[in-house]
Parts: C-alpha cells; structure tokens; sequence
C-alpha cells in the first residue's frame, strides 16, 4: 500500500488515501464475476428417429433434393410427402453419397413456420453440409418503375 509524506510543514494531512479503498473494490469485483453462474444457451430438443425402412430406389435423387413444406403441414421430398422419421432417414442416406446431393429448402407462403423450425433443426442436426434455401424470388414485391424494393 501506498503512503503519503505530506508536507514537511507540520501541518495535518488532508488527503485520503484511496488505494486500500480501491484494493477491496477489485477483490469485490473479482469475487463477484467469479460467482456469477455461466449462462447456457442451449435448446433441448427432441428430434424424430429414423424410419429402418429403406426408401423407393427414385426418392433420392443423387445431384439435388428439394423439401417442400406445404400450408397443411405436409413434408414434401421431392414432391413426395413424407413423415419426419423418414426426412431423417432420407437426410441420413444423402449425407453417404459421393459427392454429397444439394438440398434445397422451400417453404411455401402459408407454411407454419413451427414446422419449418423443426424441420430446419433435423436438418441442421443431420450434419448436411450442402444446403439452400430455394424460391425467395416469388415473395419480392416490384415498385412502381418495376424495380425490386
């Protein structure tokens, strides 16, 4: 800690000495953020299981697959619908072929945006690596001088 002579005068001193003030403060402070518990951001989510059964041989086209999700709820592969197990399993074979096949994603307008989250996480937790989102183009509105806006 520090110490301050003062003057040589005789005089009383008249300033304080902060530093074992300051000295606390920071050990406070130390000992708060390390008390402080770690903040988590994790969702916890309960994915489908895989359907074992092996799919229609044209299901699973080699170059480009394309997920449809209609207003009614209805999961389209290829225009084909299908349950979450099976856009599991299909997800799950695409990920083996060599080179892996491009997966495009197309809601469409009225599509419940509940089932689009979950079908964005399995697809998310099947580890696709090739993936788009595909159709955006019809939902631009055109101005007036025809220009996008």
């Amino acid at each position: 800690m520090a110490m301050s002579g003062g003057k040589d005068d005789g005089e009383p001193m008249m300033e304080m000495n902060t530093t074992p003030l300051i000295d606390v403060m920071l050990v406070l402070l130390i000992m708060f953020i390390i008390t402080i518990p770690v903040a988590t951001h994790s969702v916890n989510i309960d994915l489908p299981v895989p359907d074992n059964n092996p799919p229609p041989e044209d299901m699973i086209d080699p170059i480009k697959n394309k997920i449809v999700l209609t207003q009614d709820g209805t999961i389209l592969w290829n225009g084909e619908g299908i349950s979450e197990s099976e856009l599991v399993r299909n997800l799950n074979i695409t990920k083996d072929i060599d080179p892996e096949p491009e997966l495009q994603f197309e809601p469409e307008p009225l599509a419940s945006y509940e089932i689009s989250v979950q079908t964005l996480n399995i697809i998310k937790a099947s580890g696709v690596t090739k993936f788009g989102f595909v159709g955006n183009e019809k939902y631009r509105t055109f101005g007036k001088e025809g220009g996008v806006q």
